[in-house]
Parts: structure tokens; sequence; C-alpha cells
């Protein structure tokens, strides 16, 4: 499970290191390099806390992306991947990475089309400085169960194709507070959980990434 932790100060972060929770996503790029650096002396060897960047990734931000994050999951485009690995810092392991693919052609929502996605993974997994580990999507609102579960299942059938192509993904992140058992029942690895955890959220600390 991936804590979403935007708008939440380090002290709520804390409180869900002190319950055993290791891994947060957050999206906005300053706000969340703001809290790695504010929770450095929590993240301990034996158990290290885990950051990923979920929200959509502008240029300008990729530096600080890169030299702050373990993970990224909002990579659509072959650009930022680039950029991500050009500035990477030797001294840190390979940044990890998610593909952002738009299973259900939502207008308002990121991602590359199903389409599309063979080439970039292509591409992406030819960087250096960047481990390609699977997929991330955020389908637009589904009503009940078994509708939530027929969007999901379309992205786990594009990474199982990938998969079958040789890309040996591992992680398929898909389901929020809203529809975690659906994506969970259609393959989901990993959740992204924020209200669920942290409860309402207060306005966010900085501006969008």
């Amino acid at each position: 499970m991936l804590a979403v932790s935007k708008t939440f100060g380090p002290d709520a972060v804390r409180q869900a290191l002190a319950a055993g929770q290791r891994c947060f996503g957050e999206n906005y790029v300053q706000e969340g390099v703001e809290k790695i650096l504010a929770l450095r002396d929590a993240s301990v060897a034996s158990m290290p806390m885990e950051w990923h960047c979920i929200g959509p990734l502008q240029s300008n931000k990729t530096r600080l992306v890169a030299a702050h994050f373990d993970w990224v999951q909002s990579v659509d485009r072959l650009k930022i991947a680039e950029r991500l690995s050009e500035q990477r810092p030797d001294h840190l392991p390979p940044l990890q990475v998610c593909l952002q693919v738009n299973v259900d052609g939502g207008l308002t929502k990121a991602g590359v089309t199903p389409d599309a996605l063979p080439a970039l993974a292509q591409a992406v997994a030819g960087l250096p400085r960047l481990k390609l580990r699977g997929l991330m999507c955020i389908p637009e609102p589904a009503e009940g169960f078994d509708a939530q579960r027929a969007v999901f299942e379309q992205a786990r059938a594009v990474f199982d194709r990938l998969n079958a192509a040789g890309f040996a993904l591992d992680t398929l992140s898909m389901g929020m507070s809203d529809d975690l058992e659906a994506a969970v029942a259609a393959g989901s690895t990993m959740v992204r959980v924020g209200r669920a955890v942290f409860g309402g959220r207060p306005a966010k600390l900085t501006s969008p990434a």
C-alpha cells in the first residue's frame, strides 16, 4: 500500500510511520521534497522510507524528482524519462519508474494510450539510471464494483501483454480509496490510498508540480 501524503505535513507522515507504513506518495514535487528532507532522520537502514512521485510531472521539476524520489509513477512521455535518466545522481540507485497509461480514454486524465505504450516502454527500458517496473493508471470514476473492475481489467490486460512481450514488469499501480477493492480483484499490486489513511485533506501546502 502506498500512503498518499499530499497536503499533509511531516507530523502526519511520522504518525503513519509509527503505525508501520513505509511507502509514501506525493503529487506535488516541491512539497514532497520538503517532506523528504524533513523526514530524513526517520528513514533508517533497517526500515527505509520509500518516496513515490505520483503526480503529473513537468520538465522543470525532473531534476528535483531525480535527486530526491525513489519512484516515479507518472511517466507518460519519453522526454520526461530521458530527463530523469540524465539527472539521476550517480550515487543513487536507479530511479524506479512506472508508465502512466490512460486505459479508458478519459479526456481529463494524463497517460499514454495503450496503442502507444509498447514503443514508450521499449524506449524507457533502454535508458540508463532508470528501472522500468510497471504501469500506473487513474481511470475515470465508475459506479459500482463491477464497472470499476472492468476498467481495471483493461489495465491488467495491457500489463499482461507487455510482459508477454518480454518486459518482465512486476508493478501494477491502480486503485485508490474509493475503488481499491475492485483494483485488487483485477490484479493491482499497489494501491494508492490517501483519504482512508490520513482523513479529509487540508489545503495543499505548495503549488502543484
